[in-house]
């Protein structure tokens, strides 16, 4: 089956993000936009995945809880999920590996944690855009031991990719990558031969509704599950890939 997917969609948890970026807000517009499979990929954070996944339910979109991951180098990672239980396993791995560096919303941003209504129960107070302790080299395989799987964000952005950071993709077990609207496949491919045969996704990085990906972007499954979605995404599992 053919799906159309975003796998990299920030909520207000994200300082960078706006407010009305809320669970059913974002299941709504992923709806509208012809979409049938999106991930929540927070800073640094899983903490409003619980919320997407209950303002999900029932709506025929399936949603992945992930994290975009920011290593030591400051290149950003998108680590996906099967389940909420070993999204929220790898956030807990995450969190000593953050800074202590408390949030201060009035530069930053509120980092707002919601239910799948859409009503506040928190606020996260360690600051969200902050690079961790983890080395890019690591992140691939711990998103396994979790059961997921990862992919260097925003390859061709001069900034918080693995290019900007370290000039290449580096050889640790990558199995995807993600390009930008603009990123041209066959000259990334070029640039970077370890590209070749994978598959290349582009997703919205959105921060606001208006960014969420309307249906063009598509992955050839054989169905629409978080764990064939995974497997496919990690290599272990046929994943024809294009665009519309």
């Amino acid at each position: 089956m053919r799906l159309y997917y975003d796998l990299h969609i920030h909520s207000c948890l994200s300082p960078c993000g706006d407010s009305d970026m809320t669970p059913n807000n974002i299941v709504n517009m992923a709806r509208l936009a012809d979409l049938n499979l999106i991930a929540l990929t927070d800073h640094n954070s899983c903490r409003n995945c619980p919320a997407i996944l209950a303002a999900a339910r029932g709506s025929g979109l399936t949603v992945l809880p992930g994290m975009e991951l920011c290593s030591a180098e400051e290149a950003h990672v998108v680590c996906l999920f099967p389940t909420l239980e070993a999204a929220e396993a790898f956030d807990a791995a995450v969190l000593p590996t953050l800074p202590p560096i408390p949030n201060r919303p009035e530069v930053f941003g509120e980092q707002i944690i919601m239910d799948g209504e859409d009503t506040i129960v928190g606020r996260l107070e360690p600051l969200l855009v902050t690079a961790s302790a983890l080395s890019v080299d690591d992140i691939p395989a711990l998103a396994r031991r979790f059961g997921g799987t990862a992919f260097p964000a925003h390859i061709d952005r001069p900034s918080y990719s693995v290019t900007a950071a370290l000039g290449d993709i580096p050889p640790v077990g990558f199995t995807a990558a993600e390009i930008t609207a603009a990123g041209d496949t066959d000259t990334l491919c070029r640039q970077y031969p370890l590209l070749r045969g994978l598959p290349l996704l582009q997703n919205s990085d959105a921060h606001y509704l208006h960014q969420i990906a309307e249906a063009g972007p598509w992955l050839e499954l054989p169905d629409n599950r978080p764990e064939t979605v995974i497997a496919a995404l990690d290599g272990r599992l046929a994943c024809p890939w294009g665009r519309t």
